[in-house]
């Protein structure tokens, strides 16, 4: 009786732990600060995205330039000519916003851009976590810099040095809390 109930107990115990699934966690903002490629890549984004908004400020000065000069000689102008004036404000204003639009909107040129330049970067990221997921018999990685709110986090389940590793980029006492 004994033996049958170690023998059941054991068997218990094996299938527990077969189907016990091994987690982790990586903080890929902190892995993406490490790469030399990402930091290149967010600087071109941000050159770009200063000189965007340059631009159009100064379409919107112009804008105001235009309000400003109406307002000066409204009291000049002819119900015909006033209307005439905020027909070509208005235009102008249309012209900035859909400018705007292509530039920043959802599909613009600053999200293509971004996405351009930062996309090779994460897919190697995520080819290395991957690569540890497989290498450390993960089935479930989180990632701690993600939407995913991690209350508590125990350092032991933390494989961002494996993937910094994978990637070749630094040693892992550097890594900070």
């Amino acid at each position: 009786m004994k033996f049958t109930f170690l023998v059941s107990f054991l068997f218990v115990i094996i299938c527990i732990s077969s189907f016990a699934q091994k987690f982790g966690y990586v903080d890929t903002d902190y892995i993406l600060n490490r790469m030399p490629e990402y930091k290149e890549a967010q600087a071109e984004i941000d050159k770009l995205s200063v000189a965007w908004v340059q631009e159009i400020q100064e379409m919107n000065k112009e804008i105001d330039a235009m309000y400003s000069e109406l307002q000066a000689q409204e009291v000049l102008l002819t119900k015909d000519m006033k209307d005439e004036r905020y027909k070509a404000i208005r235009k102008k204003e249309n012209n900035v916003k859909e400018y705007q639009k292509k530039i920043f909107g959802f599909d613009g040129l600053f999200f293509l851009k971004k996405k351009e330049l930062i996309k090779p970067v994460q897919d190697k990221v995520f080819e290395s976590v991957e690569k540890v997921c497989k290498e450390h018999r993960l089935a479930i990685l989180f990632d701690k810099a993600g939407e995913l709110v991690m209350i508590y986090t125990d350092p032991i389940h933390d494989y961002t040095d494996y993937v910094l590793d994978e990637l070749d980029l630094g040693d892992p006492n550097d890594k900070i809390n």
